[in-house]
């Protein structure tokens, strides 16, 4: 006689599977229902179908990037801004999304200037930032498994000609192991503490303080992309890309990450 407890906790597997498979094609289904209303020009349509599958807990880089194709249809900046930084996180280095987050980011009102990096640090950045943490990684991978080579073919190698350029090349191989490894941790780094946001109040007052009472810095408009700090209470510390920086309701903001 088979044990009641193991038929119970088949049962739960196969409808586990079955809920899953479920999911699976509920979130296909909307995401193709999504891309057909998008063809006929029904947006507003197209964006409920697209986040009925993120309400399933399934997201892509596609998947955003369509609903922020959709807002920008409807001309609504801050959620179509919002969905293609979150399509970016998912996929950095695509160039059609950072084409189509650059159109959006021309119907915001703020102008807000980079301030350039110099120097060393300006130099590091620029080199790391060349790609993305993970594929900083990769190339890791790469140079190791090129290192292990060389090692093995000093190890194996007969010839003293052979055994000096495989030594040689164990050497240079170890430097750029260790360099890529660096870039990665430094781009991981910086990817994780950055905390970026869309402020998705119309207009918003950027306070001294984190209290309603203090004075006004500067004012927002939606759109506009910021970096949360720290989080006081209903508060949160912001600053903008040209170093200014200022306490803003947490409601008139949204974080990408």
């Amino acid at each position: 006689m088979e044990n009641p407890k193991l038929t119970n906790d088949k049962m739960k597997k196969i409808l586990f599977i079955l809920l899953l498979m479920t999911q699976v094609l509920f979130a296909q289904s909307s995401f193709e229902t999504g891309n057909s209303l998008y063809q006929k020009g029904k947006y507003e349509q197209a964006v409920k179908a697209y986040e009925s599958v993120l309400a399933t807990k399934k997201e892509s880089a596609e998947l955003y990037f369509n609903i922020g194709n959709c807002y920008y249809k409807l001309n609504k900046v801050a959620p179509a801004i919002y969905n293609y930084e979150k399509a970016l996180v998912l996929h950095p280095d695509d160039r059609e999304i950072q084409n189509n987050l650059k159109f959006s980011q021309k119907l915001t009102i703020d102008e807000v200037k980079e301030v350039p990096k110099v120097g060393f640090s300006k130099m590091i950045h620029d080199f790391t930032s060349t790609f993305h943490y993970n594929t900083w990684a990769w190339i890791s991978v790469g140079f190791s498994t090129f290192f292990l080579l060389f090692f093995m073919g000093y190890y194996f190698s007969q010839v003293t000609l052979s055994k000096r350029i495989f030594f040689f090349g164990m050497f240079a191989l170890l430097f750029l192991l260790l360099i890529s490894v660096s870039a990665a941790i430094s781009e991981k780094n910086d990817f994780e503490n950055e905390r970026p946001a869309v402020v998705f109040a119309e207009v918003v007052s950027v306070k001294s303080e984190p209290q309603m009472l203090s004075s006004t810095v500067f004012m927002l408009h939606e759109g506009t992309i910021v970096f949360v700090q720290e989080t006081l209470s209903n508060w949160k510390k912001i600053q903008l890309n040209d170093g200014t920086e200022g306490w803003i309701d947490k409601n008139a903001i949204k974080e990408v990450k």
